[in-house]
């Protein structure tokens, strides 16, 4: 399962990793909540299919290695609770817990836009902004479990208009986040949706004007990376990774900022979709 800012996810997987049940609920805003939706979500899968399932679950932040509770997850109603746990008693079965960006990276490197390749930065752009490290097959999770965490990075580069940026939930100001998520794209338009955005620049000048600063924006961001990673790919995924312009325009513009003469690094799209991330919390087990 995915928990995502706006939607729970649930995928069930056969054998073949084919899958064979999905379902998608909006997320509630209270942990219990949370808890009460997966484990309905597991009971009425387990009972379509008829058989007891492994539990894989992303989550937009990370458990702390010495405390086990959930931090750093821009669904601040997690944050403090002992999810893994709580989880495995509601379900009665173990339970593995991983940040979303990890599962997306994890998904795409096995069979999706960076199979094959040696390295991949697999990045999540929407309701938050965050980013999972695959090498040689797999994960990177880092000695604080922290790998990967590119959105609570200040922009790199910032302009004097953007300094000292947008205040971050996190409490700081000019994060990644704050400047490329989907709600960030929206208000600089100042509209509620940033999905509607590519349909409208070709006759709204402020719609054009807002997504030509945010790919610009995140080819700057990117330019870091690779300059700090240099990956072979970079997978993006989801709700803002449908923007078609992003991967046509997003390298052409890296390339003032990457420090090399040449950049051969791939800008793709998740070939799993917004889906990447809970395919990949299937793969944990």
């Amino acid at each position: 399962m995915d928990v995502g800012g706006t939607k729970i996810e649930i995928v069930a997987l056969d054998d073949a990793g084919v899958p064979v049940l999905r379902r998608r609920v909006p997320t509630p805003r209270s942990y219990q909540g949370v808890i009460d939706a997966i484990g309905a979500l597991v009971a009425a899968a387990e009972a379509e299919l008829h058989r007891t399932c492994t539990v894989g679950l992303g989550i937009p932040g990370s458990l702390s290695p010495t405390t086990g509770l959930v931090r750093g997850a821009n669904s601040t109603w997690l944050n403090g609770g002992n999810l893994q746990q709580d989880l495995m008693r509601r379900l009665t079965r173990p339970v593995r817990i991983a940040n979303d960006a990890n599962c997306l990276a994890v998904s795409e490197a096995a069979d999706g836009a960076g199979a094959g390749a040696a390295s991949v930065f697999g990045v999540i752009l929407g309701t938050g902004v965050g980013a999972g490290i695959v090498i040689g097959g797999k994960l990177l999770e880092g000695t604080n479990r922290i790998a990967g965490e590119w959105g609570h990075n200040p922009l790199p580069w910032m302009t004097r208009a953007e300094h000292p940026g947008p205040p971050c939930w996190c409490g700081r100001h000019g994060c990644i986040e704050t400047f490329l998520s989907g709600p960030a794209l929206a208000a600089d338009a100042g509209m509620a949706d940033a999905s509607a955005l590519p349909a409208l620049a070709a006759s709204d000048a402020l719609a054009a004007a807002a997504l030509e600063r945010h790919t610009e924006r995140l080819a700057r961001a990117l330019a870091h990376v690779i300059n700090l990673l240099d990956p072979e790919v970079i997978v993006l995924g989801g709700g803002l990774s449908n923007m078609a312009h992003l991967y046509e325009q997003v390298p052409r513009l890296w390339e003032r900022s990457v420090f090399s003469d040449v950049v051969r690094t791939r800008l793709v799209r998740a070939a799993h979709g917004d889906s990447s991330g809970v395919f990949g919390a299937a793969r944990l087990w």
